[in-house]
């Protein structure tokens, strides 16, 4: 009788290891899932913010002589008021990836309009270095509202507002 108690003992103590060791697995298993859904979430803020940017360089070169370069409101990329017709910049207000909303950060230029846009997220970023050329300001930066996507580098100094809306 004494063998069989030794016998259940033992596997019951290879049951606690096995669940112990499958656990151990999981929780590495939902880090390296949650990794991957951050650098996606990174990726998609990049293809939107460079979107943006690239609305606000069209908005530039498409302006009448004696017209500001910048837009007040982004709802202007996306019907230029300038024009008599509907011309667009942007297709549409796209959501931020990381918070989920259409809310963006504004960079306002000295003339109260818009100089640029980045992420209301604080979350540390994972991608700090290799970006495209025309992204390559982003380099180093080590939270998601530092990301800031514009057709010039806007230092603090030129007296750009920050909203955050």
């Amino acid at each position: 009788m004494a063998a069989v108690n030794r016998q259940f003992g033992m596997i019951y103590l290879a049951m606690l290891l096995a669940i112990a060791l499958i656990g151990g697995v999981s929780a590495v298993g939902l880090k390296v899932a949650q990794t991957i859904q951050a650098r996606q979430a990174e990726a998609e803020l990049l293809a939107i913010g460079l979107e943006f940017r690239n609305a606000l360089q069209s908005y530039a070169e498409a302006t009448p002589n004696g017209l500001p370069t910048a837009p007040e409101s982004l709802a202007e990329l996306l019907k230029d008021p300038r024009y008599p017709g509907v011309r667009r910049h942007l297709r549409r207000i796209y959501n931020d990836p990381l918070t989920g909303q259409a809310d963006w950060g504004i960079v306002r230029g000295p003339d109260r309009r818009i100089a640029g846009i980045h992420s209301l997220s604080t979350g540390p970023t994972i991608k700090r270095e290799g970006f495209a050329t025309e992204l390559a300001s982003l380099a180093g930066k080590l939270s998601h509202d530092q990301w800031l996507f514009s057709i010039a580098d806007i230092p603090p100094a030129t007296g750009a507002k920050i909203d955050r809306k």
